[in-house]
């Protein structure tokens, strides 16, 4: 992005319209990655087989892995590029784009080496150790994170480098054309190129295929727009020191670990629920898969408003910042509130598109679904203040309530609440948590703006650059 363009989003542009640019493209990105999770799911339910539908949803947490890796770097180098843009920095710009390539791709490498030798094991622990769906899951598990790995944790790294310096919507073609290819995929890889039965590995093979022709888009994005662009992954830009490395993982680990408690609360979920049966996990995959929109349309909302408050923050404009923040936290609020009031009001009719065969599967799915859709709105506002927190490099702020978020206190409530109220005790853990950690954020947030606005005759170039 050149000066001109750069200046005009970040500083000129009214502040609405700047989180409009840079939001709405990243949320349709991110609707269309939901849609493309889904898929999996709905053709998977086409078969009627919740041994099927199972292996898909205790893979879940071992393949959204691959986003806590490239949320640990890819949020992290966008947080710091977006300030050291406002600080007018670009040596710092290259130098955090190659630490987060490279950072990213060899800790990828690392997990789907670990993912492969210890496949098994990852199944059982996740709640597959039902013959016929570790089965299928350890097929999935292959493609997806084995096989697939690089490509899909590299591709999400490059659209969060891409974003950060202003190319929003570039970032998003990426993410949505694998989600295209994969919604395309699907049913060729499942129901022509494969034979009964390896439905799992058909759509593993699907998501596979689309995210590296989407890693493929990002490159050539990136070869297309280098003289515009700041970002470069050249080895020699790589410093592992406290400039750059440690701002990156500083702002980077808070979301990484969110993702990672998310995935291990999810596990647990499944685990606790696999003592009861099949039609439960059946039930409890789809509610999930179908509560994930709204979680993700605040994602995108975040993810697009970061950079602007990064760079506001660094160059010492503090009202825009703040501005950003409220409308943010707006935006995101409603968004989730409505998709709230769907889901709970056509719970059994959304739970029915993954659900064919009427079974005891559709019930627990549809009940699931209208508890966990209830934290929506309080998830909205927390994830919002954590988010504003990785923009400033707040790291030890973000990290905190990214854990309090997910894992303090959800895993603790769904074994207290499974015994008070068997089953839906354990899903009823997760609404209750997201309030917790939304009331902490809200108190954490409005603590941190009231100690900005006593420094607020703090020169621009005096603002320290975390």
């Amino acid at each position: 992005m050149d000066a001109a363009r750069k200046k005009e989003l970040f500083e000129d542009c009214s502040v609405k319209n700047a989180i409009f640019r840079m939001a709405v493209p990243t949320v349709i990105g991110q609707i269309i990655l939901v849609i493309y999770n889904m898929a999996d799911t709905f053709f998977i339910g086409l078969t009627n087989n919740d041994a099927m539908l199972t292996a898909v949803t205790v893979c879940m947490p071992a393949f959204m892995f691959l986003s806590a890796i490239s949320n640990l770097f890819g949020v992290g180098g966008a947080s710091v590029i977006s300030r050291a843009l406002g600080s007018n920095l670009p040596g710092r710009v290259r130098s955090a784009a190659a630490f987060a390539f490279w950072g990213c791709l060899l800790t990828t490498a690392f997990y789907s080496l670990l993912a492969f030798v210890f496949r098994h094991f990852f199944i059982d622990l996740l709640g597959g150790t039902d013959p016929a769906a570790h089965s299928a899951a350890v097929e999935y598990l292959t493609y997806t994170v084995i096989y697939g790995g690089a490509a899909t944790s590299v591709g999400v790294l490059l659209s969060h480098l891409i974003r950060a310096e202003g190319r929003a919507l570039c970032a998003s073609i990426g993410i949505a054309l694998g989600g295209i290819l994969n919604i395309a995929l699907d049913p060729l890889f499942m129901f022509v190129i494969l034979p009964p039965g390896k439905e799992a590995m058909g759509a593993a093979m699907a998501t596979t295929l689309s995210n590296i022709i989407s890693l493929l888009f990002f490159v050539s994005a990136l070869l297309y727009n280098h003289k515009q662009s700041y970002l470069s992954f050249r080895l020699r830009y790589v410093h592992c020191g406290e400039h750059v490395s440690m701002p990156v993982l500083a702002a980077g680990i808070p979301a990484c670990v969110m993702t990672l408690f998310e995935n291990i609360s999810y596990a647990v979920l499944d685990k606790l629920m696999s003592f009861s049966g099949l039609p439960m996990q059946a039930g409890i995959g789809v509610a999930k898969k179908v509560n994930m929109l709204a979680h993700c349309i605040v994602r995108g909302i975040a993810q697009g408003s970061l950079p602007l408050i990064g760079y506001n923050f660094a160059a010492g404009n503090i009202k825009r910042m703040r501005e950003s923040v409220r409308v943010a936290h707006l935006y995101a609020v409603v968004m989730a509130a409505l998709c709230m009031a769907v889901s709970f009001i056509f719970a059994r009719q959304l739970t029915e598109i993954f659900i064919h065969n009427g079974s005891t599967s559709l019930h627990y799915g549809t009940a699931f679904l209208r508890i966990l859709c209830v934290g929506g709105p309080f998830s909205a506002s927390a994830y919002t203040y954590i988010s504003f927190f990785q923009a400033v490099g707040e790291g030890r702020k973000s990290f905190l309530l990214a854990i309090l978020r997910k894992g303090v206190v959800d895993i603790p409530l769904m074994f207290l609440l499974q015994n008070l109220l068997p089953i839906y005790g354990i899903v009823l853990a997760t609404p209750i948590a997201d309030a917790i950690c939304c009331a902490v954020a809200g108190l954490t947030f409005t603590a941190y703006i009231k100690h900005i606005r006593k420094n607020s005759a703090t020169a621009p170039g005096q603002i320290k650059l975390a």
